[in-house]
């Protein structure tokens, strides 16, 4: 992790890392596909759904990005005692969280459908998917923690192996249960608790393997000295996370007035764009062991080559994946659902407008991982705050009132620029600060071999 060349460390770390991105965005695409075939009602219902799942996932990343970044930094530290306690705390915590929220959404299953903005069409629907989704919840939490401690170790091919067969079978079983079945949305759900199991069940193997730290119960450390820890790193990812779960709440009920096709259409667009920049995070989270473990060390140098590496990769994909999105928008959207053209004619203006601010995450993102990553949690919280919080939000709640069904298309783009524009800045700080620590490093190390400097 600190000798080799970080260009070659990343590329190594993030293949594995972009397969199961890949491979985890397209069984939720898949979800959005086949679902899609139902009926309008039911896409949009997904859409729905996937509120919950933001605020699932916000939990696991809390507890796992937080649990990994700090993990990567001990062991660059060589303190792997500490590590393993670590490790066993924000692994029982996400499980225990995930039980309590299991028990609360079935409980209150009726008004939660309707507060994550169902209507009365789409309600049946998005319970029949909720439920199911709820029953998972305990492990679906736990699977993140697991993954992104792995990934931390820098043990990447073993995460992508529990993702990654999950994935397969969520694929395979989607049709089956939601058509051969006849189980409709409810079936799209059941197939992805099933395949989250089984990854849940192969990460939780694999962490034990290959010099990897070891869950286990007897390291499980319910101390705040731990917790404060793990949250420093891991609340950006909180507000990321829940923020845009709130997000699509008010989205989907921004939409909403315009009907079930503009929330169909919203959710099939948020899907396609969460696929690519899904795959642009799995490049992201290469970089992030070999910043944390470089910082640890304090080989500032390599931080700051891996950090411009990353930044110049992702941005020439993400342009690319903008151009192409401009120009075949409706084709895109039209592959979900063809059937409704309103769908179509909404979600294709909107993915244009989408696609104009795309390639400005590429810095705001590798920003944000670079500041998580070194434990600067302030600054990655403002720029995860920023874009969902402190822009979208008041965006699609002033827009749609005053520009109708465009407001509700131009809001996400708009909170993406003023973003970027939060994060720049930002960027610019911790690289100045951490050319001064390497120059300061330089001097130290010539001082002490008895150069003059």
């Amino acid at each position: 992790m600190t000798q080799a060349p970080v260009e070659k460390l990343i590329w190594t770390l993030a293949v594995p890392t972009i397969i199961s991105m890949l491979i985890t965005s397209v069984y939720n695409m898949a979800d959005t596909f086949f679902v899609s075939k139902i009926s309008t009602s039911a896409s949009a219902a997904v859409g729905v759904a996937f509120s919950l799942m933001s605020i699932i996932q916000a939990i696991g990343f809390t507890l796992g990005m937080g649990s990994g970044n700090y993990i990567s930094r001990l062991l660059g530290q060589k303190n792997r005692q500490h590590a393993e306690k670590v490790a066993a705390t924000g692994f029982f915590t996400a499980l225990f969280l995930g039980v309590v929220l299991a028990i609360v959404g079935l409980i209150f299953l009726d008004p939660l459908v309707y507060a994550l903005g169902a209507t009365p069409t789409i309600a049946p629907h998005a319970k029949d998917y909720i439920k199911y989704i709820l029953l998972g919840a305990p492990y679906m939490t736990a699977s993140f923690v697991l993954n992104n401690i792995l990934r931390y170790q820098g043990s990447a091919f073993f995460s992508m192996i529990g993702i990654g067969i999950g994935g397969i079978i969520n694929i395979v079983l989607d049709p089956i249960l939601i058509f051969s079945l006849n189980m409709g949305t409810a079936g799209a759900a059941l197939a992805t608790i099933i395949s989250q199991f089984i990854s849940f069940s192969i990460l939780y193997r694999n962490s034990a393997k290959g010099g990897n730290i070891k869950i286990r119960f007897c390291n499980f450390t319910p101390k705040w000295a731990v917790y404060k820890q793990i949250l420093k790193g891991g609340m950006p990812s909180f507000y990321r996370q829940s923020l845009g779960s709130v997000a699509m709440i008010c989205m989907n009920f921004s939409a909403g007035v315009y009907g079930d096709a503009a929330i169909a259409a919203m959710t099939i667009v948020t899907r396609v764009f969460q696929f690519v920049i899904l795959i642009m995070i799995g490049f992201g989270q290469g970089f992030q062991p070999v910043c944390g473990f470089n910082y640890g060390a304090k080989l500032y140098d390599r931080v700051l080559r891996a950090f411009w590496f990353s930044v110049k990769v992702s941005a020439i994909f993400l342009v690319t994946m903008a151009a192409i999105g401009f120009v075949f928008s409706d084709k895109i959207v039209s592959a979900f659902r063809k059937e409704d053209l309103d769908v179509i004619a909404i979600g294709s203006r909107a993915f244009k407008f989408y696609c104009i601010a795309f390639p400005l995450s590429s810095w705001v993102v590798m920003t944000n991982m670079l500041l998580q990553t070194i434990g600067k949690a302030t600054g990655a919280s403002i720029i995860s705050v920023s874009r969902q919080g402190l822009f979208f939000l008041p965006a699609i709640l002033i827009l749609p009132p005053k520009i109708g069904l465009l407001g509700v298309q131009i809001s996400q783009p708009i909170a993406d620029i003023c973003s970027f524009l939060i994060a720049l800045p930002l960027g610019l700080s911790i690289i100045k600060e951490l050319n001064l620590k390497q120059y300061d490093a330089q001097k130290l190390n010539k001082e002490n071999s008895g150069e003059v400097f």
